[in-house]
């Protein structure tokens, strides 16, 4: 509209100095040369309106040619070209939206890279960690099928490895199809009403016998007498072992498990502790990572080592109970969180006597 209106303002100059001119130098009369005034002063317009157009829309033509070089690239697959943002109007809308797309574009691929790459490592990871005992099973029956053995102590020891690595063989399994059954939204829970004080007992009670025989010291406070909370308790204890077992395969000597249980007015939280090998930032953030397997970190030879799964299974777990599964880590110490909501009808919990 202003190049209009400009353009028109100086066609009338022009074409009123012309026609002051053509009185001065014709002897025509004015109403002779009318037409060719009309005739001059669309020519003048014209051109003058082209002169001004070119010049106030050259910029906006030669960012509008960056935006469609850019989306060229972009469509090219170089998701990490982005266009600059030199205006304020549409067109720069349109480059902060390329822009983004542009960056969605490549989460994206980078999200189908990681579950591409996680599926390859899945598969790697089961066909290893269910290939190890199995091998060894094959092995020690190939031995009592061939009956190689020298006495009745050397066969109970063949049958006893071979029934080890049996067990190890079907909790790799339970504990591969459980995973599947929670990332896919299959697995049910049976939650009813329990106290998380009694539960920790329970598995307290089974664990430290198996703590002691391999010298280890258990360390209990239990700071409420009662915590009422709605869970399956059998997935409950099953994060509960999990985490016991874990800090006694990777305990440091002396090897000291410090156990703790609050709450405050809305929740529980159980605490295991341990002192460990020292990990990277890098190993503490993939720790619940599935298959992961911290590198460089001794655990105990009489005990089994897992698939990796077991973090990630506990987590997952938790939070499918609405609760939480996090670590606290710092030069050495571990401890793992289990925060659970308490039901919300019995009140605070009761404080020990």
């Amino acid at each position: 509209m202003l190049t209009i209106v400009v353009s028109y303002i100086l066609s009338v100059y022009i074409i009123w100095f012309i026609g002051k001119m053509l009185d001065s130098t014709t002897s025509l009369g004015k109403p002779e040369y009318i037409p060719l005034l009309v005739v001059g002063s669309l020519v003048v317009f014209i051109l003058v309106f082209l002169l001004f157009f070119y010049l106030l829309t050259k910029r906006i033509m030669t960012y509008f040619a960056v935006l469609i070089d850019g989306l060229g690239m972009i469509s090219q697959g170089d998701l990490e070209h982005r266009v600059p943002v030199r205006r304020d109007d549409e067109l720069g809308t349109l480059a902060r939206n390329m822009n983004i797309m542009a960056e969605q574009l490549a989460a994206q691929k980078r999200k189908e890279k990681e579950t591409e790459e996680s599926k390859m490592n899945l598969i790697t990871g089961v066909s290893h960690d269910l290939r190890t005992p199995l091998t060894s099973m094959i092995g020690y029956l190939d031995l009592l099928r061939k009956r190689s053995y020298s006495d009745e102590n050397e066969y109970d020891r063949f049958v006893n490895n071979a029934f080890s690595k049996a067990q190890q063989l079907k909790k790799l399994i339970d504990d591969l199809l459980t995973y599947t059954r929670l990332t896919s939204g299959d697995m049910v829970f049976a939650k009813q009403r329990a106290d998380m004080r009694e539960l920790l007992e329970q598995v307290l009670f089974e664990f430290v016998p198996i703590a002691e025989e391999y010298h280890a010291v258990v360390r209990s406070e239990i700071g409420i007498q009662k915590a009422a909370v709605h869970i399956d308790p059998e997935q409950i204890a099953r994060i509960l072992d999990n985490l016991l077992m874990n800090s006694l395969k990777y305990s440091t000597d002396p090897k000291v498990i410090d156990i703790r249980l609050t709450s405050d007015k809305t929740s529980v939280y159980l605490t295991i502790g341990n002192e460990g090998e020292p990990i990277t930032e890098e190993q503490e953030a993939k720790l619940f990572d599935r298959f992961y397997k911290t590198e460089k970190i001794e655990l105990h030879s009489h005990l089994q080592s897992g698939a990796g799964l077991g973090l990630a299974i506990a987590r997952q777990l938790a939070e499918r109970q609405d609760g939480s599964l996090t670590l606290e880590y710092e030069n050495g110490h571990y401890a793992f969180t289990l925060k659970l909501p308490l039901l919300q009808n019995d009140g605070s919990p009761e404080p020990l006597p």
